[in-house]
């Protein structure tokens, strides 16, 4: 996803076919063999563990699993395994939502469990009746790992939840304004849910409406994160989960050019509250985002500090020499990218704001560090001898706002990286 948020790998699109219950298939995508080719009419995108054609497998054969089939099988699960986090939050906050509207409606009358009885009505009879008995299975097989869910509002499934909403609208009307948009994005998210619930295969299309269905279901139901506008990459339910194992890193893209197309210019530096910029030549601002915007950047409040190699330093010339220009073309080109900010700088009302300095030591990375008012991100790239800024690998990183405090503060890599702009800023000179 843009999501924004944790990358998970994607799967070899060379592997990927038809859902693993397609003919020839084993049911319900339990794995029957290892496909030794593309089956016809599966959608692109899904995951085919389907074997081969009758009369060319010998018996036992399907049992072996090459390299193939295993990266296969763990795109499969890396794609059930994200929709599962999703599903699982929004039937979580459903059960919330329903049982703190119908709870003090129905409790005072009928008591203890039976509210959900009774809330169901006669229509739910039938599938309020099998979560009982499914929650008295559970209690004596020793399923009930924690109290708080036993009782029968725990063993709805997502359906049930939203029948008794539907059901029950009148209740629910005065907190949420449109029921068209919940039901839309419930609908969505059906598909999803009968896949991953059956293990089948799950293409990344149906993965993506899935993750944007819920997000703005979980926004609808008071359960989201904030407006996207205020993060420019919203945490999403994974980062939550498991970002801790990646310190602030929330992304890696191989350059740049991957970067900018999840995360345009606009994006990273639009709304921005504190900008601070190091490297050779800073393209990616220079380049990409316009003078205008700039100052009307700066003039909505933004303090920005941009950090440039000095153009007449020995290191822009091993610069040079590493990359295999001619002499001079470097550090014209760090002078035009300089002498196109002082002209942003000028036609400022407060110049003051706005600071450019150099600096004399080698490069050893680019970074720019945004700070908007509760959320921060930045994007680091390290110089590599034979490739250029655009070609080299890039971190992203979440950081604090200039109001907040940095996401894992404690052993993330954005602080780091700000000391490390803070010291150099410090022995740097300004241009005047």
């Amino acid at each position: 996803m843009s999501s924004g948020g944790l990358e998970l790998p994607p799967g070899d699109s060379g592997h990927e076919g038809g859902p693993a219950d397609a003919p020839g298939g084993a049911p319900d995508g339990a794995p029957g063999g290892v496909s030794g080719g593309m089956p016809t009419g599966v959608p692109a995108g899904a995951v085919s563990l389907a074997p081969t054609a009758a009369g060319s497998v010998r018996a036992g054969a399907e049992l072996d699993w090459g390299a193939d089939a295993w990266s296969e099988v763990r795109t499969r699960a890396q794609r059930a395994g994200r929709a599962y986090i999703w599903l699982n939050l929004i039937e979580q906050r459903l059960r919330a939502v329903v049982g703190a509207v119908l709870r003090p409606i129905y409790e005072p009358v009928h008591g203890g469990d039976d509210w959900v009885v009774a809330a169901a009505g006669p229509a739910g009879q039938e599938w309020v009746q099998r979560a009982v008995a499914v929650r008295e299975v559970s209690r004596r097989k020793g399923y009930l790992l924690d109290p708080a869910d036993d009782n029968v509002l725990s063993f709805l499934t997502l359906p049930q939840l939203r029948e008794l909403m539907v059901q029950h609208w009148p209740c629910f009307e005065p907190y949420f304004d449109d029921r068209r948009e919940i039901e839309l994005a419930l609908d969505e998210l059906e598909v999803t849910r009968n896949v991953v619930s059956r293990n089948r295969a799950l293409s990344r299309a149906v993965l993506e409406q899935a993750e944007r269905a819920s997000a703005r279901l979980l926004e609808v139901l008071g359960g989201g994160a904030g407006s996207p506008g205020a993060d420019r990459l919203p945490i999403d339910a994974v980062e939550d989960l498991v970002g801790d194992r990646y310190a602030d890193v929330i992304s890696v893209h191989p350059d740049r050019v991957r970067l900018q197309r999840q995360l345009p210019a606009e994006d990273l530096f639009g709304g921005a509250r504190r900008l601070d910029a190091i490297g050779i030549g800073l393209n990616l601002l220079v380049q990409n985002f316009s003078g205008r915007r700039l100052v009307r950047l700066t003039e909505a409040g933004c303090r920005v500090r941009l950090l440039f190699l000095n153009p007449a330093s020995s290191a822009v010339k091993r610069r040079e020499r590493e990359l295999g220009l001619r002499k001079g073309e470097l550090s014209r080109s760090v002078e035009m990218n300089i002498l196109h900010v002082r002209r942003v700088r000028a036609g400022l009302r407060d110049p003051s704001r706005f600071e450019i300095h150099v600096f004399d030591e080698t490069p050893r990375f680019t970074a720019y560090l945004v700070e908007g008012e509760t959320s921060g991100i930045a994007v680091v790239q390290s110089y590599l001898r034979r490739a250029r800024g655009m070609e080299a690998p890039v971190l992203v990183l979440r950081g604090g706002g200039a109001r907040g405090p940095a996401r894992d503060a404690d052993h993330g890599l954005f602080p780091t990286y700000r000391e490390e702009f803070e010291s150099i800023w410090e022995d740097s000179r300004p241009v005047s």
